[in-house]
């Protein structure tokens, strides 16, 4: 009924053959994507730092910080000077969103003290975001 196939296929199969390229694991994969959650978070906790300077946001970096560096190997995350405008209230939403996408991936990869911190943001982005007197941006 078929013809079978006389020519050799122009597709390759993976089967047995080693790769050209690294892989990374479950665990190597999540520990990069927790990693760029808590710095997208940390970026926006500096522009709450500009906006609403506080000593506890300024606790909050210094422990965000800790974090991306023990997720990185040691290597610091990179920092950029922000600018003093914007919308405290826009950016406490921003963070509360990244801190949740945060625990989710620390709750997936089983690290509970990524999970505590990014649980703990959550808690002072919603405060904050509850009491006005939080909102108002900084002389």
């Amino acid at each position: 009924m078929y013809e079978p196939i006389r020519t050799k296929s122009v597709h390759s199969t993976m089967a047995g053959t080693p790769s050209d390229f690294p892989h990374r694991s479950r665990e190597e994969e999540l520990d990069i994507q927790l990693a760029g959650h808590l710095a997208a978070l940390l970026a926006v906790t500096d522009e709450l730092r500009v906006l609403t300077p506080s000593a506890s946001l300024d606790t909050a970096a210094e422990r965000l910080t800790g974090e991306i560096s023990r997720l990185r190997g040691g290597r610091a995350p990179l920092r950029a000077a922000p600018a003093a405008a914007g919308d405290p209230a826009a950016l406490h939403r921003r963070a509360h969103a990244l801190a949740g996408r945060a625990l989710v991936v620390a709750a997936s990869r089983a690290d509970t003290a990524a999970a505590i911190l990014s649980a703990e943001r959550m808690d002072a982005h919603a405060a904050a975001l509850a009491d006005p007197r939080e909102l108002t941006a900084a002389p």
